[in-house]
């Protein structure tokens, strides 16, 4: 589970939007960029190379 402090700090690095947590704190999306970075031992990647890009029906 991610600290929720954290949360209200956490933006994306790419376009600086704001950031939706997945139900499970699995990864963290953002609409705008369509990107998803993943949650590993309750640690965000918030590296852009790593992040998976997002399709409007999920993840490409």
């Amino acid at each position: 589970m991610l600290d929720e402090k954290l949360l209200e700090i956490l933006v994306c690095p790419k376009c600086h939007g704001e950031l939706k947590v997945l139900p499970d704190h699995s990864a963290l999306d953002c609409n705008e960029c369509k990107l998803r970075f993943m949650v590993e031992n309750n640690i965000p990647n918030m590296l852009i190379p790593d992040a998976l890009q997002l399709k409007d029906n999920g993840v490409e």
